[in-house]
């Protein structure tokens, strides 16, 4: 008997179909798998007629994710419900949709409309790689944000396909943009720009300011109206301290909360916002370096830097999701850089993605129930079309969807690999862009 709610049988007949589930979301999920036998029999025999076949089938992980930065390039309403579709598809059940940092805010937020007047408006953007000493600008404007109506209708959207959306609101690095529209929210005082190039930078919000808390206060409050979920991702990495170091607010809040060094406000920080969230009836999730912030154990880890460190939070009782950068983060090059086009670094091909099991290492039961389970990054620096972001997800996400769906040993990569024709056909069929070369 399938008794987890994402599980479903399926029983075909030579004349019905008996489906049988415990829940909604495994009914859907039996549909899904229909669709892709029908679509395997179009392929293969040019008619919609799917081999008698009983199916016993559920996920090995409850948290099966897919990311999406649109700070950095916007994307218009339709592709955003594309990729709900295409998550749904792959039977991934979370959309980690990453709205906020330097380089743009993406969220209409209505008490603070300057986030979006200026904040969302970029006045160029770098050309060529991160690294060039050399660097060249495209001088047309990037802006744009989603309305409240339009991310209402993305969640409804995404809901009816049994995908809940977590936004990801970046503090207290990573917020140039939100600088630049209100700049009194620094150290310094501004002034500040969105920023036009990528990286890691030296203003955040300042730890030492009480309107900066009130100002996220009503920011959150304002998210968590629109999002339903339950998590709430807050970034809190990449997290440089020396603006705290030289400022006087800051200083002054470490002399009156007995703090030694200025890295110490981090962990003040996160902790007022996890008691923020918590009033709002909210669970915090944050990048693996809010680890070091000690916070209490309902807090959840998103583990992008190594495994280990996820190890290390399940063991001390936290839940971890894996998403390390080694294996899932499909912004990475997928063959020998000098044939690919212009990428932010790294190497991910498919088989890597294949490789990836979110418990590796693990091997005391108890940190192992902590592993929530994995998802894949996307991140779009060098990513300003629709199509980039096609190319480089497709079909690292089906690797992915069978390492966080299947038992571990259900198949190996070459019967992945035997397989992976087929499965372009439905993208074509579909009308997916996808990468195509050698993977083995």
């Amino acid at each position: 008997a399938i008794l987890n709610p994402e599980g479903y049988t399926i029983h075909v007949h030579s004349d019905r179909i008996d489906i049988s589930a415990s829940a909604c979301s495994g009914f859907f999920y039996a549909f899904q798998s229909l669709r892709q036998l029908m679509i395997r029999s179009l392929i293969d025999q040019r008619s919609y007629h799917i081999t008698c076949c009983y199916i016993v089938d559920e996920p090995r992980f409850p948290y099966r994710g897919m990311h999406l930065d649109v700070s950095r390039h916007l994307y218009p309403v339709d592709f955003i419900k594309s990729y709900i579709d295409w998550i749904a598809l792959h039977k991934f059940n979370f959309f980690h949709w990453h709205l906020t940092d330097d380089q743009g805010w993406r969220i209409e937020i209505k008490k603070y409309p300057e986030l979006t007047r200026v904040g969302s408006k970029r006045i160029r953007t770098r050309r060529g790689h991160q690294n060039n000493p050399n660097p060249e600008f495209n001088d047309e404007e990037h802006n744009g944000f989603y309305r409240q109506d339009e991310i209402r209708e993305i969640i409804r959207y995404a809901g009816d396909r049994h995908v809940q959306i977590i936004p990801e609101i970046e503090m207290p690095g990573h917020c140039q943009a939100v600088l630049a529209a209100y700049p009194h929210l620094s150290c310094t005082g501004g002034p500040h720009q969105v920023a036009d190039h990528w990286g890691v930078f030296e203003d955040l919000f300042c730890a030492g300011n009480n309107k900066v808390y009130n100002f996220l206060e009503d920011v959150l409050s304002e998210v968590i109206e629109l999002f339903p979920g339950k998590l709430i991702h807050i970034g809190g990495d990449e997290c440089p301290k020396r603006r705290w170091k030289d400022c006087p607010k800051c200083q002054s809040r470490m002399h009156s909360d007995g703090l030694d060094r200025a890295d110490q406000l981090k962990s003040c920080f996160t902790h007022r916002i996890y008691h923020i969230l918590e009033k709002l009836n909210r669970r915090l999730i944050g990048w693996d370096e809010i680890l070091e912030d000690d916070l209490p154990l309902d807090a959840v880890i998103m583990v992008w830097r190594n495994q280990d460190i996820g190890v290390k939070a399940a063991r001390k009782g936290h839940d971890v999701i894996m998403t390390p950068s080694s294996h899932c983060y499909f912004d990475h090059y997928q063959a020998d850089p000098q044939s690919e086009p212009l990428a932010i670094g790294g190497f991910t091909p498919l088989e890597k993605v294949f490789q990836f099991d979110p418990t590796s290492n693990i091997m005391d039961v108890d940190a192992a129930t902590h592993i929530l389970g994995g998802q894949g990054n996307v991140w779009t620096e060098y990513m300003p079309d629709t199509s980039d972001v096609e190319r480089m997800v497709f079909p690292r996400i089906a690797a992915l969807a069978e390492r966080l769906w299947s038992p571990l040993n259900h198949r190996t990569y070459s019967d992945f690999y035997s397989a992976l024709s087929n499965l372009q056909k439905q993208y074509e069929i579909m009308g997916i862009r996808y990468y195509c070369a050698d993977y083995l």
